[in-house]
């Protein structure tokens, strides 16, 4: 189909935020477990293959993305929801599966080697401190020793910056292959030029997730606290942290049906420049 490049408003970021809730809330179950059983998944291949997982499992992050938006857009249309629709944008035709194995290909080469700088820089404490949260029963003064180690503070910033913009041309570029069958160098640049044409709709996006976690993360501590269960909140905090991710990714459909005009039946033939891949 054909896909126009859009101008919209900053309220449309806290907008795609909200229609995230609303579509995850007509199917809560099966797009919750998509988000479930795709760590599941993820963290089997990084066990059973060390190191080579690691990278198996960065590489997978753009079928995450459009595999939520597929199921997304069969939800909304009263279709199925199930793991296969992360595979399902592969069975297109030959040229646009080789675009989309090039783009997983690529993001998770470059993010695997800022991961592996990050961790150089840090003397990998940012992977010992991601330990430590997902242990759920850390305490301050264990964060805190491993936030005063060297080179924690510089890992964290060029993980924040090169983390941004390596995501930024790789936002939209798998469903604009899968959709609008660009090539690999047209989507790449599409996305980029629609995060960056509409910022200010992205940035109160984000800013809007932030409030949400941060409000929540908040809101739930003070309970517990007040029913003296302040020692579960670490338990409780995971499975509120698989909702948003599930949201997240919800989100992202409508976010592109925004930017590009709406996704629909895949292209006929590829177009564009480096269609080819």
């Amino acid at each position: 189909m054909a896909l126009q490049l859009k101008t919209v408003s900053l309220a449309h970021g806290p907008r795609w935020v909200a229609d995230g809730f609303r579509a995850f809330a007509r199917r809560p179950l099966a797009l919750g477990l998509l988000f479930l059983l795709f760590l599941a998944a993820s963290t089997l291949v990084a066990a059973l293959l060390p190191f080579v997982g690691g990278l198996v499992q960065l590489m997978a992050l753009p079928m995450l993305s459009l595999g939520y938006m597929v199921a997304t857009q069969s939800a909304l249309l009263g279709g199925p929801v199930h793991p296969g629709q992360f595979i399902e944008p592969l069975r297109s035709d030959a040229t646009r599966r080789r675009s989309l194995l090039v783009l997983c290909a690529s993001y998770g080469v470059l993010a695997f080697a800022l991961l592996m700088l990050c961790a150089w820089v840090s003397d990998d404490a940012l992977t010992r401190l991601q330990m430590l949260v997902a242990r759920g029963d850390t305490t301050r003064a264990e964060v805190d020793a491993l936030l005063d180690e060297p080179g924690v503070t510089q890992a964290a910033w060029l993980l924040g910056i090169f983390g941004t913009l390596l995501s930024v041309p790789y936002w939209f570029a798998p469903a604009l292959v899968h959709w609008g069958g660009q090539g690999i160098g047209q989507a790449l640049f599409s996305s980029a030029l629609a995060l960056w044409r509409n910022k200010g709709a992205f940035t109160t996006f984000i800013a809007t997730w932030v409030a949400v976690v941060a409000l929540s993360s908040i809101a739930l501590s003070m309970l517990l606290a007040a029913l003296g269960a302040a020692r579960v909140a670490g338990m409780l905090l995971m499975p509120l942290a698989l909702l948003f991710s599930s949201v997240f990714y919800v989100s992202q459909l409508f976010a592109f049906n925004d930017n590009f005009g709406g996704a629909g039946a895949p292209a006929e033939e590829p177009t564009g420049p480096g269609a080819a891949g």
